[in-house]
């Protein structure tokens, strides 16, 4: 199967690109490389390094982009949306972002928090009763048939599920199939009968000893629900996708919207990729029940909205004359709040903000990233980061899941910066 199509023509992705649905909002710029510090001569690395893997069919279709000084640099697509059907990747392509989707569960909390209805250390308890009852496994054994169970030292606050050092039980460590059970067998009715059953698993750890990724941002989004008094779904497209012209990102969708939504495949045979969601109307993101929104991974969006979204966090909150959150705010949410807590999933030189992982050591993470930098991936290998000391936003897109098989979300990294030369 030959994939290899060349990239879309850039002026036509311009074009597609900064068309706005409503076409009265401002739109993000066009800068040449050389004015924004690149060398376009190194720019032009990145699409032959991206299409090896679609040439090999390692993955279906890639979206590249670059943002500096709040306009864009590079923006290329490659490759295909839909395989069977030879459907070239759009630049209006809608994809599944899946746990991208925490930065924005995380920021829509904060913005409560600016609105003085709870303060970072206060006990998750005290909005989800449920979870003062919760234990901890003395042997990590999330089931709490083995070892003992005990209560936590200190209890469970926001901030620790912001940053997943609450102890969750979860799908990683401990026992996975008692976790699996109780999460999705039968699937939950709502975010909080969801977050009800995880509340009575055993904690895989005291709260705040460790870093382990779980669906902590799950809850994070379930108490958007209960203060608010909105569903997450609502309130996220009132308080930061209409606020900031997002108007193709959703939990749900209620059609292929014309036919741009992606399709999604998995490595086969000699990592071969085949189709595992189809982009038409039988994809479980248009046929699912509509009743869990996933604060943790449930969103899909384009490439527009979600350099709109990292493009506001990088301008300390605020984008084209709206602001989501104050200076100070946003901040506070790129620092580091797990000290020296080893973050497992990242590996060294990397720490925990809340809801965005943090470059603490250049060195030790062997990153291009400057120190300080926010970044965040999701399951079908997408990834996005802000680089606050370059003013930078990185964003590639595609849709394979797993990938730990290929590195061609670092390599991405490596080629913008490398392209970086002022």
């Amino acid at each position: 199967m030959n994939k290899s199509i060349g990239r879309t023509p850039f002026i036509f992705f311009v074009i597609l690109f900064f068309c706005s649905t409503s076409g009265l909002s401002e739109e993000i710029e066009y800068l040449a490389a050389e004015e924004a510090g690149f060398s376009a001569e190194r720019l032009e690395r990145i699409a032959p390094a991206m299409q090896k893997y679609i040439d090999e069919d390692l993955t279906p279709g890639i979206l590249t982009a670059i943002m500096r000084k709040g306009k864009i640099v590079h923006i290329t697509t490659q490759g295909y949306m839909d395989v069977e059907n030879k459907i070239p990747l759009q630049a209006d392509a809608i994809f599944r972002i899946a746990s991208m989707t925490k930065p924005v569960a995380s920021i829509a909390l904060m913005i409560l928090w600016e609105e003085g209805h709870f303060q970072l250390n206060d006990p998750i308890s005290k909005f989800i009763p449920s979870f003062e009852q919760t234990k901890v496994s003395s042997t990590a054994d999330a089931s709490g048939k083995t070892g003992t169970l005990e209560n936590p030292k200190r209890p469970i606050t926001i901030r620790d599920m912001l940053t997943h050092t609450a102890g969750l039980a979860n799908s990683y460590i401990g026992n996975k199939q008692a976790y699996r059970k109780a999460m999705n067998l039968p699937r939950p009715k709502s975010n909080a009968e969801q977050i009800e059953r995880l509340s009575k698993l055993p904690l895989n750890y005291h709260p705040g000893e460790q870093w382990q990724y779980s669906a902590a941002t799950n809850v994070v989004g379930h108490l958007v629900e209960i203060i608010s008094g909105q569903s997450l779904d609502i309130f996220l497209k009132e308080r930061i996708f209409i606020p900031l012209d997002m108007p193709d990102t959703h939990f749900y969708l209620e059609d292929t919207k014309g036919g741009r939504l992606t399709a999604q495949y998995s490595p086969g045979e000699n990592n071969k990729i085949r189709l595992q969601d189809p982009g038409s109307e039988k994809s479980r993101w248009i046929t699912s029940p509509r009743n869990i929104y996933s604060g943790g991974g449930g969103l899909v969006s384009t490439a527009r909205d979600y350099l709109r979204f990292q493009q506001m966090v990088l301008n300390e909150g605020e984008f084209n004359g709206v602001r989501i959150l104050a200076p100070s705010t946003v901040s506070l949410i790129l620092e580091n709040h797990t000290d020296n807590i080893p973050i497992w999933l990242t590996g060294p030189g990397t720490g925990f903000g809340l809801g965005y992982g943090v470059i603490v050591d250049r060195g030790k993470a062997s990153t291009p990233l400057s120190e300080g930098s926010a970044y965040w991936g999701g399951a079908y290998c997408t990834i996005s980061w802000i680089d606050r000391k370059k003013d930078l936003v990185g964003l590639m897109m595609t849709q394979v899941r797993p990938y730990t098989h290929i590195n061609i979300r670092q390599e991405f990294q490596v080629l913008a910066y490398q392209a970086l030369v002022e």
